[in-house]
This record gives structure tokens, sequence and C-alpha cells, in this order.
């Protein structure tokens, strides 16, 4: 039989004691006695069937259930908060908390949160910037910027932000002591700068321009593209970069290799889930966005 789905009562002592490392603080936060919210906690256990923090006299902590509820519950409180506001107003202001994942940052990017901030001042954001692929949905994400061409999960959009195209760098130092490769064959014979195939698994291969893949290996495998870049800079190896980095690395100038060859074309997109509800916060960020994107000349 189907439990019933947690009241919003339940879910919100949950998450302020989460927040709050203790049942004490949270109903102090919540102006409520400790008993009631201990009954609101061991009712939403009951519900879900499930134990969702680990209790001891010193401390607590989440099982992993509870760390999968508290990453929904704060998304959830999110949306009730918003529609809330947003018919006691009856205004489209943005507001609220915006979960965002970004590509490691670059010149392109600088400034883009605090103007934001500045023109949604109503809006709280929490920013991960990393190259790792993030689950939108799973994680509690709201938008993400990407990279590349990986297919979009069901239920998601993504709109075209710029271009984002790669080739293989190398310092002259490094091509001075190894050799610079005249065919994609020749990388068998070099140290390659790795980073991380959806940000989960080494890469093996780089890709072609005309289509297919050359096989790679190397000393190093990271997914920060910085330290990718700087290790080529230091003539460490060959790097497989987005041309916006390779010129910009601080470390000494990067000489492009096959050029004819490796790399791909690529893009930059916004990610972000379909919803016949989205949050003005949310959407806001979006247009943001695509409005900062559209005036960088070098995205192309």
């Amino acid at each position: 039989m189907q439990s019933d789905p947690p009241e919003t009562s339940e879910l919100q002592a949950f998450v302020r004691v989460v927040e709050g490392g203790s049942v004490a603080t949270a109903a102090r936060e919540l102006g409520l006695p400790r008993a009631t919210v201990s009954r609101r906690l061991a009712r939403l256990e009951e519900r879900l069937g499930a134990r969702l923090l680990h209790r001891t006299t010193r401390k607590q902590g989440l099982t992993d259930a509870g760390d999968e509820l508290y990453r929904h519950a704060r998304i959830i409180l999110a949306a009730v908060s918003e529609a809330e506001e947003a018919l006691r107003r009856h205004d489209d202001v943005p507001r609220g908390l915006v979960r965002v994942s970004l590509p490691p940052p670059d010149s392109r990017f600088h400034g883009l949160l605090s103007t934001f901030l500045e023109r949604c001042p109503e809006v709280q954001v929490e920013a991960e910037w990393s190259s790792r692929y993030v689950d939108l949905v799973a994680e509690g994400f709201d938008v993400a910027v990407r990279a590349g061409h990986s297919p979009l999960d069901e239920g998601l959009i993504a709109r075209r932000i710029g271009a984002m195209c790669t080739g293989a760098w190398a310092s002259e130092a490094y091509l001075e002591a190894h050799g610079v490769p005249r065919v994609p064959a020749d990388l068998d014979q070099h140290t390659c700068l790795l980073g991380f195939a959806q940000g989960v698994r080494p890469v093996t291969h780089w890709p072609l321009r005309d289509g297919g893949q050359v096989r790679v290996r190397g000393r190093l495998v990271t997914n920060d593209i910085h330290s990718i870049a700087h290790a080529a800079g230091r003539g460490l190896g060959i790097a497989l970069l987005p041309d916006i980095y390779a010129r910009s690395v601080a470390d000494g100038p990067l000489v492009q290799v096959l050029a004819d060859h490796v790399g791909a074309g690529g893009h930059l997109s916004i990610v972000y889930a379909a919803k016949e509800f989205m949050p003005a916060a949310v959407r806001a960020f979006v247009d943001h966005v695509v409005e900062a994107a559209a005036a960088m000349p070098d995205l192309g």
C-alpha cells in the first residue's frame, strides 16, 4: 500500500534539523516546542519507512536515505515558498534559491554571478564551478552550463550560448625535447595530459576533425582543466584544450599541433529541466546567461 506524501511541515522540520544540527536549534528557529519537531521527524520517518538521521547523545548525521531526501526537500520547500510568494504579491519578481553548475571559471564568465545578483536582489545563488558532469535532477541543480555534444537526459532543455572549439596544444620546450607529432598516430609516442569523459572515467581517446578518434595515454588525469593547461605550459605533455584556455596559459605560450587533425568544434549550452512551472529566479538566471553570452565576442 502506497504511503501518503510527506507534509510540508514535516519536510520543513527535517531540513531545519539538518541545517541547524539539532532538534533544539530547529525548534527555536521554527518557534515550536522541541516535542513538536521530534514528532514531525518521527512521522516523516514512519511515513517514508526509512531512518533519516543517525542520532547519538553527542551528534547526529544523515543516513543515505536522509541525504537523498534532504536534497529533494530543499527544492520542494523552495518551490513552495516561491509559489506562496507569487500568490501573495501577484508579480513575477525573481526570488528564492538557484543552484547552478558552471564550467571551470575563465575570463569570459568573470562577473556573471555578480551582475545577476545585482539585477535580482531577492535571489540567492549556490554555484559549483567544476568540470564534473552533474545530474541536475538527482543532485538538485536548477541549471548547468555544459560544453560539448553530450546527449541530454530526458526532461532537460538545452539552449546554445556559444562555441567551444578544442585542439592539441604543447609548449615549445616540450616539442623541442620530444619532437613534433606529424600525424595523429604519433601521439602514441607522446605524453598526453588527460581529463575525464563526462567527469567520471579517464579519457583514452581524443577526437579527430574527420569524426574519428585517436588513442592517447599519459601520466596526468584530472577533471581540472586549469591543472591540465598549467602542466602543458610547464612542458609536461600535450593537452587537448579549448582554444580560450590554450591562449591564456600563464606558465608560457602554447603551440597548436596537428591542427588539421586533432580536435573538435563544439558548443556551450545552458541546460535546465523542462517544467510546467519554472521558478522566476531560474528563468531569470537562464535569460541572464544567454544575454551575457551574446555580449562575449569570443564565444562565437
